[in-house]
C-alpha cells in the first residue's frame, strides 16, 4: 500500500500571486456592482416585482448546491469506507466550506443593505422555509468545518467516521432546504411540486463531483503535481451516473407537469414556446449539459484523456447553470394564474402575458464576485494548511494502491 503525503502549495511563485491579484479582481467586480446597487436601488437590475429572483440568486444557488454535492467525495471515503477517496477528500471539505461561503455572500449583498442579515438572523418565522436555511446553511459550515479538523488531526481519527455521517446527512438535509424554497411555494405553478427537493439533490451531486473534478485537476496543474487519467476514473463514472439521475428527475419534473390539467401550461411554456427559456432547456442543458458529457465520459477514447474529462465537467456546470435559469427565473416570468379559467380584461398583477427579463451588467457581475470570493478562499486555504496530497508519484498510482 502507497501511503500518500498531504501538503500544502508553495506559493512563492508570480504566478500564485497573479491568481491571487486576479481573483481580488473578481471580488472587486463583486464589490462594485454591490456598491451600484445599493446607492442606485435595484432598478438598475432587470429584477423588479415579478422576476425577484434574478442572475444573483442563480449564481448562489448553483454555488450552494455545489457545495453541498463536493462534500460527497469526502463521505464515499468516510461514511461508504472506500480508501480509493481518502486522498481526496480534504479538498472535498475545503471546497464545501468556500463554495457555500461564496454563494452566501452573494446573496446577503443582493439584499441591498447586508446589515438586514441581523433581522432574518434574529427574527424566526419558522412557517418560512426561508427561517430554517439560517441555522441549515450556517449549521452546515460549522459541520464540515469540524469534520476537516477530524480528518487532518491523526489523534482525532475514531471520530472520522461519525463526523462522515453527521456531514453526510447534514449535506441532503441543506439541499433539500434549498429545493424546498421552491417546492414549497405555491403561489408559482413551476414551483409547487415536490420533486424539486430531489432533483437539487442530485443537482447537486452531479455540479459538486464536475467542480470538484475541474479544481483537482485545475490545482495539481498549478502546483506541478502529476495526476493520472486512470486516478480520475472512478470519480468520472460516478459523475456520469449523477448526470443520467439528474436527467431521469427533469424528465419527471416535465412528464408530471403535462399530466397535471393545471400545470400543462407552464411545461409546455418551458418545453415548446418558451422563447430564451426553450432554447436553454434544449441546448443548454440537455445537448450541451447532458448529452455532451455523457458522450465524453463513456466514449472508450475520449472518455480515458484529461481533455474529454475537462470537457464534459465544464459542459455539466454550463448544463446545470441553464437548468437553474429555465427552472427559477422562467417560473417567474410564466403569467400568474390567479383566476383560473377566466379571462382577464385588465390587471396590474402581472397575470396577463409573459413577464420580460434581462439580467443586468450589475446581477452578473454580482455573481462573479462571488464566484471569485469562493476560489480567493481556496487558493489561501490550499496555500495556508495542507489539502493538497502529494505526490508527483500520482500518474503511476493505481485506485487499489490507495491506503
Amino acid at each position: 500500500m502507497k501511503h500518500l503525503a498531504f501538503r500544502e502549495i508553495e506559493g512563492n511563485s508570480p504566478g500564485f500571486y497573479l491568481l491571487l491579484t486576479m481573483l481580488l479582481g473578481l471580488i472587486g467586480v463583486g464589490a462594485l456592482a454591490f456598491f451600484m446597487m445599493e446607492h442606485h436601488g435595484h432598478i438598475i437590475t432587470g429584477m423588479d416585482n415579478q422576476i425577484v429572483w434574478g442572475m444573483p440568486h442563480i449564481f448562489a444557488i448553483f454555488l450552494i448546491l455545489s457545495a453541498s454535492g463536493v462534500l460527497n467525495v469526502a463521505s464515499i471515503g468516510s461514511v461508504f469506507r472506500k480508501a480509493y477517496y481518502h486522498p481526496l477528500a480534504r479538498l472535498s471539505a475545503l471546497l464545501s466550506v468556500t463554495l457555500l461561503v461564496g454563494g452566501l455572500s452573494i446573496l446577503v449583498l443582493d439584499l441591498g443593505h447586508p446589515d438586514r442579515i441581523i433581522v432574518a438572523m434574529t427574527s424566526y418565522n419558522f412557517n418560512s422555509v426561508f427561517a430554517w436555511n439560517i441555522f441549515l446553511y450556517n449549521g452546515f459550515i460549522v459541520v464540515v468545518t469540524v469534520y476537516l479538523w477530524v480528518m487532518m488531526d491523526r489523534s482525532l481519527q475514531r471520530y472520522y467516521h461519525p463526523m462522515g455521517l453527521i456531514a453526510f446527512t447534514g449535506r441532503f438535509i441543506l439541499t433539500t432546504g434549498t429545493g424546498s424554497i421552491f417546492g414549497f411555494l405555491v403561489a408559482r405553478e413551476a414551483y409547487d411540486t415536490a420533486i424539486l427537493a430531489p432533483l437539487f439533490i442530485a443537482m447537486s451531486l452531479e455540479l459538486g463531483m464536475a467542480i470538484f473534478i475541474l479544481v483537482l485537476i485545475a490545482s495539481c496543474i498549478w502546483a506541478n503535481r502529476r495526476l493520472g487519467v486512470g486516478f480520475l476514473e472512478r470519480p468520472k463514472n460516478l459523475f456520469g451516473i449523477f448526470t443520467v439521475a439528474v436527467f431521469y428527475l427533469v424528465t419527471v419534473y416535465f412528464l408530471t407537469n403535462l399530466y397535471i390539467t393545471e400545470q400543462r401550461d407552464i411545461a409546455l411554456f418551458m418545453l415548446v414556446n418558451g422563447g430564451i427559456y426553450t432554447f436553454l432547456l434544449w441546448v443548454g442543458y440537455l445537448l450541451v449539459g447532458t448529452i455532451i458529457p455523457l458522450i465524453l465520459v463513456y466514449h472508450p477514447v475520449v472518455g480515458k484523456t484529461m481533455q474529454g474529462i475537462l470537457t464534459a465537467t465544464f459542459s455539466a456546470v454550463v448544463g446545470g447553470f441553464s437548468l437553474l435559469y429555465v427552472l427559477i427565473i422562467g417560473g417567474q416570468a410564466y403569467p400568474l394564474e390567479i383566476f383560473p379559467n377566466m379571462e382577464i380584461v385588465a390587471s396590474s398583477f402581472f397575470d396577463k402575458g409573459v413577464h420580460a427579463y434581462a439580467p443586468s451588467v450589475w446581477e452578473i457581475m454580482l455573481g462573479i464576485g462571488g464566484i471569485g470570493v469562493t476560489f480567493f478562499l481556496t487558493v489561501l486555504g490550499l496555500r495556508v494548511l495542507p489539502f493538497l496530497f502529494l505526490p508527483t508519484a500520482l500518474a503511476g498510482v493505481k485506485p487499489e494502491e490507495v491506503d
